[in-house]
């Protein structure tokens, strides 16, 4: 099931939406935090250039073939760069990861930038009914790491945003080289080594450990700003590619079917809206310039590489 919809920017933003600069509040366990990190050094580590931040747009619109929502319930990540010729309108795409048979009641743990908003596209839950199992209301701020109870969640989508930005050339896939992780541990592990705004890829896809589903798409910060990644400096790919990162190390393992159909689906969806022809699709490794086996020697490019030219 697909369906796709417009939304424009949630004026509540500023005070709902998770600080990415705020430290998780929970420890880790020390041996997950030291496997992780020189997991990260030992695998897909490149200097990288800091990026700089683009400034907040001065107006949104939208476009959608439905009516568009109430000014409450608009889309807190619909932003664009201020300046881009084709800046006007984002489009927020939503597909189906897994649809429950019944509704039930989940814990989610709340994500680098996520929102109120993202997280009812996401679960299908009206806005207010997780307000109200949380003993909240509209404006209250979320924090990274906040446990939020998710009532009579119906399914799990990807949530998309699309944004009219001509600077996207090229699309560049990573690896995390870990066995596990989310996009609240890798943010953590990017701000340690010094990335100014955190998680250096602008999508993750998850592997199925610390509580997130196989082939979950997780939409980062960089992403929602719009803003350069820090993911891959040879090229100057960090100003002009998307960066997607795969949770897991594949020189020892391949990716999971779900992470591949997640992956194939957002390269898709990302190569028609930016006009990405398909050998503008690289693994960081095969960048020039890139001194790296990332995404891992057992990547399988063909499968991928036959997919996107069927695309």
């Amino acid at each position: 099931m697909e369906v796709s919809t417009n939304f424009s920017k949630d004026p509540l933003m500023n005070t709902t939406a998770a600080n990415v600069r705020i430290r998780w509040t929970a420890p880790l366990p020390s041996i997950i935090c030291i496997v992780f990190g020189l997991g990260l050094l030992q695998g897909c580590y490149q200097p990288v250039a800091q990026p700089r931040y683009l400034p907040p747009p001065s107006q949104y619109s939208y476009e959608t073939a439905a009516p568009p929502p109430s000014p409450a319930f608009q889309d807190p990540s619909a932003r664009y760069s201020a300046g881009d010729p084709g800046a006007g309108t984002v489009r927020v795409v939503e597909k189906c990861l897994i649809n429950a048979d019944r509704s039930k009641t989940v814990v989610h743990e709340v994500g680098p930038l996520e929102t109120i908003w993202r997280l009812s596209r996401m679960y299908d839950v009206p806005q207010q009914d997780i307000y109200a199992a949380n003993r909240m209301k509209p404006g209250d701020p979320l924090r990274i790491g906040q446990k939020l109870i998710i009532p009579n969640a119906k399914s799990l989508r990807h949530v998309i945003p699309l944004y009219p930005n001509r600077q996207w050339k090229y699309i560049i896939i990573h690896h995390t080289a870990t066995d596990i992780g989310n996009a609240l541990l890798v943010n953590r592990s990017h701000q340690d080594r010094g990335f100014w705004h955190g998680l250096g890829y602008h999508f993750l896809i998850d592997n199925g450990t610390l509580s997130k589903c196989d082939g979950q798409i997780e939409v980062a910060p960089r992403w929602i700003k719009q803003q350069e990644g820090a993911h891959c400096k040879a090229g100057g790919m960090n100003t002009k590619g998307i960066g997607i990162a795969l949770v897991g190390n594949f020189n020892e393992t391949l990716p999971t079917t779900k992470q591949m159909e997640s992956l194939a689906y957002l390269l898709r969806t990302l190569m028609q809206h930016y006009s990405i022809a398909p050998a503008q699709v690289m693994g960081h490794r095969d960048v020039e310039g890139a001194n790296t086996d990332c995404p891992g020697k057992r990547f399988p490019w063909s499968n991928l590489r036959q997919c996107l030219v069927t695309y």
